[in-house]
């Protein structure tokens, strides 16, 4: 393990992100050193999502929340790049639609879960319930909620029944062999104004560029505001946030492949042993493939 235990935001705790540094490198002088250690992670996590696919008692759930162009895609990329695909499924929520409307908004999270045995992960949650929906509230008038037909009528209280309710989720899964990660990859406004200007001068990333994530940028503030709620909020012992210095991709992504790592590592995964019926139909398959060992 090589983060700093300072970046879980500590279940209980009231969240301010001014302490939370964004331009962090820990233990790392150079980028190489990073990347050498993120290279050596990537094949241990291989292994380990073999491991976990024959264990067949633990899913594995990944969120990803950040501002715009903070570098969940690429987190996801780079860290993700040697599993195997058929034991990993990528979901980004979008806006709902009219059918998911219809129904509370972690029914259709239900359905991208990951199964046991493996790695779930989610470009966006349902954390945007008390995000971009907090941040605009107009947007909640659309779940046709009980009690709830203008923005006059949304109170703190809608936020504090969401944030327990997402805990009881958490909860309800964690309890059944599902293990969260949480990452918030956290970055500087001048980083991601950064990021914006070279979506608009490199051609190669024009497709990137979206006019409403300057709008959003307008509101810069309020959604820290909404994160540092939520990250006091739901950050649990069973499944806590980590708060991940993001102005830096290659240490961003070193340091959320080190925490799966270490994480997988932790659970008592094993193979499955082979019962004796098993065993000889193996000694029987020997003999017909001519196998003398």
């Amino acid at each position: 393990m090589i983060y700093d235990p300072k970046i879980i935001a500590l279940p209980g705790s009231k969240i301010s992100l001014k302490d939370y540094i964004t331009n962090d490198t820990g233990v790392f002088k150079t980028k190489e050193e990073a990347k050498k250690k993120l290279k050596e992670d990537i094949s241990k996590l291989k292994k380990l999502q073999d491991k976990l696919y024959a264990h067949d008692k633990y899913a594995l759930l990944l969120i990803f929340q950040a501002m715009d162009a903070a570098g969940k895609d690429g987190t996801i990329k780079h860290v993700m790049s040697g599993v195997n695909p058929q034991g990993c499924q990528v979901f980004s929520f979008k806006n709902p639609s009219a059918e998911e409307l219809d129904h509370d908004y972690l029914w259709r999270i239900y359905k991208c879960l990951p199964e046991r045995g493996r790695i779930g992960i989610f470009n966006r949650s349902y954390y945007e319930e008390v995000l971009i929906v907090k941040v605009h509230p107009e947007l909640l008038l659309r779940q046709q909620l009980p009690g709830i037909s203008s923005t006059q009528h949304i109170t703190n209280s809608i936020w504090e029944l969401r944030y327990n309710q997402i805990n009881s989720f958490e909860r309800h899964l964690v309890e059944n062999g599902t293990i969260i990660l949480k990452f918030f990859l956290h970055l500087s406004r001048d980083e991601q104004k950064k990021r914006f200007l070279e979506r608009i001068s490199n051609p190669d990333k024009n497709w990137k560029f979206s006019m409403n994530d300057i709008n959003e940028r307008n509101y810069w503030d309020d959604y820290q505001r909404a994160f540092e709620d939520t990250l006091s909020k739901t950050s649990t012992e069973y499944a806590p946030w980590y708060i991940i210095p993001a102005d830096h991709k290659w240490y961003m992504r070193t340091i959320v492949g080190d925490i799966i790592v270490h994480t997988l590592e932790s659970l008592p995964l094993k193979y499955p042993k082979v019962n004796k019926s098993k065993l000889e139909e193996i000694q029987k398959a020997r003999k017909i493939l001519g196998d003398k060992n």
